[in-house]
């Protein structure tokens, strides 16, 4: 069973990990109401009561409850969605909405194959909002209280074994030795992968989001004053606004210290981001996931690489060379232990395989 005992990518320094409360706020979005998102507000239909309600809900999490950006788009588009159902169903408004209603939507979204995670999700924003208005004393129940989504069957999260992750990672250094050793310097065509300033952030990236477990959206939020490289941890904000501080380890400083020498190439002077796109503005979100895909086929990777796998590796990585599932939750700012045990189910997976193709009495005869 690999897995990475050198602090160079991940630093399990549990005391160093705390969490407090901060803020953050604001979203746009919009959605249909059975099938795909749209983008056309004009045609919710939303009905007379939802021009104030709707906005004033929204404005009080951003406000108030201080939710992420990316929280406050979710409930706008979920509750828009059921806003155009609900219209269309001849309700008129949120105060006539009633539980019976409210599973016939439920039903008609899994009949469409919405699985119960997002059914759970738009049942829980639907809640909130009714809990909003019974706080404004605007109805006088709530009629989601209670109700639950179908359930879906529980999925594994994906991994890199450390062998296989720790080679992609050390691939470059790989080819511009082997390069020096030739007298040949750099090669042209890794030249581009190794050297330009947006291939150097896109190693920083990659290397932080393995050494410190960070969510895509976390890594988009860091700004260059969150990082403490005296004491090698970073501040993150994460779920809930939530801060927490986390470790670094010394090949991802290394390559966050590599992008910070050219980062001025590209960075406007007063973005604090980071991590900045090629217009100098702090990184969008699907530029990150474009660039790990095209940075996991130039190295024929043989799976697409994306944010949470690198996540996932990290967790799975640290919970196998720790066992310490509360240090691994801490450092992966999860509210519940029971978020983090999923990985417990990977590990004793992959015991499991050690154990069919080791042991005598469990090997199939051939």
């Amino acid at each position: 069973m690999a897995a990475p005992t050198d602090d160079s990518r991940s630093g399990l320094k549990t005391d160093w990990v705390s969490s407090s409360n901060t803020a953050s706020a604001s979203a746009h979005g919009s959605a249909s109401a059975l099938g795909p998102d749209a983008d056309d507000d004009s045609a919710l239909g939303l009905g007379p009561d939802s021009d104030l309600l709707l906005p004033g809900f929204l404005g009080h999490l951003a406000n108030e409850r201080q939710v992420s950006p990316h929280t406050l788009s979710n409930y706008r588009r979920d509750l828009e969605r059921i806003a155009r159902w609900r219209i269309e169903q001849g309700i008129q408004a949120w105060s006539d909405l009633r539980d019976e209603a409210i599973r016939r939507y439920v039903a008609a979204r899994h009949r469409t194959g919405i699985g119960g995670r997002t059914l759970a999700r738009e049942l829980s924003a639907l809640r909130t909002f009714f809990d909003y208005l019974l706080r404004e004393r605007l109805v006088s129940h709530n009629p989601a209280r209670g109700l639950r989504a179908p359930k879906s069957a529980r999925r594994l999260p994906s991994s890199l074994d450390a062998d296989t992750l720790s080679a992609l990672l050390d691939s470059d250094k790989q080819v511009d030795s082997d390069a020096d050793a030739a007298g040949l310097g750099t090669v042209a065509a890794d030249s581009e992968i190794e050297n330009e300033p947006l291939a150097l952030r896109d190693t920083a990236m990659i290397e932080l989001f393995y050494s410190s477990g960070l969510r895509l959206a976390e890594l988009i939020s860091v700004d260059v004053r969150d990082i403490d490289p005296a004491d090698a941890m970073l501040t993150v904000v994460g779920k809930g606004s939530k801060t927490r501080r986390v470790p670094i380890g010394r090949a991802a400083l290394q390559a966050i210290a590599g992008w910070l020498a050219v980062r001025p190439l590209l960075a406007a002077a007063d973005e604090p981001a980071l991590f900045v796109s090629s217009r100098g503005k702090r990184i969008h979100p699907r530029t990150v996931q474009a660039r790990l895909k095209r940075w996991g086929q130039q190295r024929s990777a043989g799976r697409h690489l994306h944010p949470h796998l690198l996540r996932h590796s990290f967790a799975s990585h640290l919970l196998e060379s720790s066992g310490d599932l509360r240090a691994v939750q801490e450092l992966l700012g999860h509210a519940d232990i029971a978020t983090t045990q999923v990985y417990t189910h990977l590990d004793f997976q992959h015991l499991a395989q050690v154990y069919d193709q080791a042991h005598p009495r469990a090997r199939k005869r051939r």
